[in-house]
Formats: C-alpha cells, structure tokens, sequence
C-alpha cells in the first residue's frame, strides 16, 4: 500500500493540479456508468407503484423526490455573474460540522456565493436554520442526466464534500465539467473501507477527487489505499471541534422552565437517541434514578408519535416540548421528548449529565464532542464505531464513560448522578480535549485556497 503523509505539511508540500477532467475515458468506463444508470432507473422504476402512493399521501416526500430529480434548484449562473462553491453534507452530523468552514470560506473569497446541499430531511432543514443567506438544495439522485442538470444549474467552482460522500456519477460528471472536488474533514470507517475494496476497480471513484483533507492519519492511509494520490491527502484534523463553541451555554428561561421544572431535580439528556434506546432509557430511569428529569431527544423527531405509545407502556406517559409550548403543564417526574429539531445544544445546555445516542445499538453512534465542548459529563454505549477518534479522546482524558451494553445503562448513570464532584472533572477534562482539537478549520482553508480554489480576488493576497 502506498504511503500517506504523516502530517499536513500544506506550505512546503508538492501541489498537484485539480483535476478538471475525467481521469478514466475510453469504451470500458462508459459502459460501466451505462450498466450503473441502467440500475438507478431500475431501482426507480420497479418500486413506482410505492413511488405513486407514497407521493399521493405525503407532499414532503413529493418535494423530496422531486427535488432529488433536480427540482427546487437555482437558476443557473449568467456569464460574468458571482461564483459558487458548494458545500455537501449528507446529514445533519456533516451539515452541522461544516459551520466554521463556510464562515471561513466566505472570508477568504468573499467573491464566492456558497450553496448548501443535503440529503436527508432533518439535514436539510437543519441546513436551513444554520445557512440563512445560503442557498441549500437537495443532493440529487445519482444518475447521469439528473446530475449533469443539477451541476448546470448550480454552476459550482468548487465541491466540498464534508466527511465522505462519493457517488460515482456524481464525480465522473464534475470531473467531464472541470468542477474540482475537494474531500474535508475526511474519514472512513474499517467497514466502510472494507466495502470499498471489493468494487474499487469496477467504478473507479477516489482518484477523481482532487484534494483530501483527512482527520487523522489513518483515515489517510485508507484513501491512499483505495487509490488517492498520496499528494492529494493531507492531515487537517477534525473540523467538527471548531464548529463547537466551548465552556458553559446559558439555556433560555424558556428552555429552563421546560426542562430544568426544578431547581433541585439533576436533568439527564439522552441526546439523538434511535429506537428502541428511548425505552432502554425510560427503563433504566424508573429502575435507578427515578427522581432525575429525564430529557430524550430522537434523533429522528418525525417518530415522537410512535414513541407516545411505546413509553406509555414501560412507565409514565411522556410529555412533548411541542405541547408544553402550546400550553400544557410541566411534570418533572414525566419524561420529556425534544419532538423538534435544531435545538439539541440548547437542550445540552440544561443538563447535568449526557447520554449521547445511536450507540446502544449497531448504529455507530453520534457526535459525543458537542455535549464535551459544554463541559457536561458524557455516557455512550458500546457501538461507536464512526466516532472513534471522538470517543477515545475523551476517554483518554477521563471525559467519558462508555458502557458495555444496556445493563450498565441504569447503574452508571446512577452513580454519576450521585457524585457531583466526577461529573464536574469530566466535564472540565471534555471541555478541554475539544479545546485542543481546534485549528482544523484553518488548515483546511487554506489546502482549499491553495488546490482547489485557483482564483483568489487578490492576485498578491
């Protein structure tokens, strides 16, 4: 395997060109994406019956779909009109890391308009909220035509992909537009590296992008390894932990009289939580700690209504902060379910202590350094397999507790609760490991304006 680059070494390191054409022509590769077209209309087409019902009972998944199909998009660029960069995150994990990024970005090439895209629902309307003046649109489906339209039409100088996202037709078609492609904050998991190897020579894909800004070094290795040009990766570090403001937030009065009902009582908040750890959760809560304010906030809140009936049945019926805003009484001793989106840092504010979700279970669990960079205890099960490097800095730090399985869930979370003191040096160890972590963003700014963004406004800056 080829070697990748120990550290980013951006000032003195050998820049290749972007890549502004397509690196693989010829008979062979065409009839490949031919067969690979042909399979994304099958996959369309067959399940269509679904399609039809499911667009005649739900108009969000109608604008969804439709603007998958390249509806919903700007108008395209007129000669001499401002450029755009676009800034892809799959989800609201990916759109959320990108903050620091883009107000960086906008400074260094003020001449740009940047333009958000997303693929899921919440990630989209979290893009929304966090990119006011922002364009965001949907990523398109991965067939040729649709992307070639959607490329068109947003007419981007530059992509920037957050994390990983590599749809083969997708870079084929900005690679034949000379749109350069640029990977930042670039990870990739054993698994999904594994995967990734079997196919690599049937749709060539990552040596068509032309900048990787890794995590860490092995992250770099994997790219080097799936065929990236060692040049072309370089080591930024994690620009998640510069999107995150560090030290103690002020949750709102608003937020406090939901929440925090009362003064005395500890609030436990079991941030972006997937079924069925909200039950594990309610279970462990009545068993071990019941006089604690429970807090769960889904990580998909379109399944508050499900989880009504669901909790109803192991304990208290739960409450809603939609519901409490339209004027129900608060009950701290009912568990309460964020059924909103946006608002989980506001949420983090107001706890003593966080069980950070989507680890109970296979999911690979979510961000644990936002709840860190507040100065909160944290506490995530045993699946946390994309975040990794996340979870075992703040383990080495002492910062974080991560369970073996749900039986440990009750009697951890009851012994933090009962020792103030532990929760207070976790917090303070958590905060200071994202503290640590920050300057990606500027190391990852500049391989951008250096690779991939050849036209600054100022020749001489």
């Amino acid at each position: 395997m080829k070697s990748a680059p120990d550290r980013a070494s951006i000032a003195g390191a050998t820049i290749p060109p972007p890549i502004l054409s397509d690196p693989d022509p010829g008979f062979l590769a065409a009839a490949l994406y031919a067969l690979y077209d042909l399979a994304w209309v099958l996959a369309i087409v067959l399940p269509s019956p679904w399609w039809l019902v499911r667009a005649a009972t739900s108009s969000r998944f109608r604008a969804t779909a439709g603007a998958r199909l390249g509806g919903g998009l700007p108008r395209a660029r007129r000669p001499g009109e401002r450029g755009r960069i676009l800034v892809h995150g799959v989800s609201v994990g990916e759109v959320k890391a990108a903050q620091a990024l883009v107000r960086e970005l906008r400074a260094a090439r003020p001449d740009l308009d940047v333009v958000v895209s997303t693929v899921t629902t919440t990630g989209f309307d979290v893009a929304r909220k966090l990119y006011p003046d922002a364009t965001v649109v949907r990523f398109p489906f991965d067939l040729s035509f649709v992307v070639r339209r959607f490329l068109r039409r947003v007419g981007p100088d530059c992509v920037v992909l957050v994390e990983l996202e590599v749809w083969p037709s997708f870079l084929r078609e900005a690679n034949r537009a000379g749109i350069p492609i640029a990977v930042v904050n670039g990870r990739i998991t054993e698994r999904s590296y594994r995967r990734y190897l079997g196919f690599k020579n049937l749709l060539p894909q990552f040596a068509r992008i032309s900048l990787y800004c890794a995590q860490d070094a092995e992250y770099a290795q994997r790219f080097v390894g799936l065929g990236a040009e060692p040049a072309r990766v370089l080591i930024t570090g994690n620009v998640k932990a510069d999107a995150l403001r560090t030290g103690a937030r002020d949750p709102s009065e608003e937020i406090l009289r939901r929440v925090a009902a009362r003064a005395e009582q500890i609030v436990l908040v079991a941030g972006s939580t997937h079924a069925p750890e909200e039950a594990a959760l309610v279970r462990a809560w009545r068993e071990s700690f019941p006089a604690a304010r429970l807090v769960l906030v889904p990580r998909h809140p379109e399944r508050s209504g499900g989880l009504a009936r669901e909790l109803g049945h192991i304990g208290p019926e739960p409450q809603f902060l939609t519901r409490l805003r339209a004027g129900e009484s608060v009950d701290p001793a009912r568990p309460l379910v964020v059924d909103t989106i946006g608002e989980l840092e506001q949420i983090y504010a107001a706890s003593d202590l966080v069980f950070v979700g989507g680890s109970l279970i296979p999911h690979g669990g979510q961000n644990m350094l936002e709840p860190a960079a507040q100065g909160r205890a944290v506490v995530y099960g045993p699946h946390v397999g994309n975040f990794l490097q996340e979870a075992g800095l703040l383990e080495r730090a002492g910062a974080a507790v991560r369970l073996a399985g749900e039986a440990d869930l009750g009697p951890e979370l009851r012994a933090l609760i009962d020792d103030p003191g532990r929760r207070r040096s976790m917090g303070a160890a958590g905060r200071a490991v994202v503290e640590a972590q920050k300057g990606a963003t500027a190391l990852t700014l500049r391989a951008l304006v250096e690779r991939v963004l050849l036209r600054p406004p100022d020749p001489s800056a």
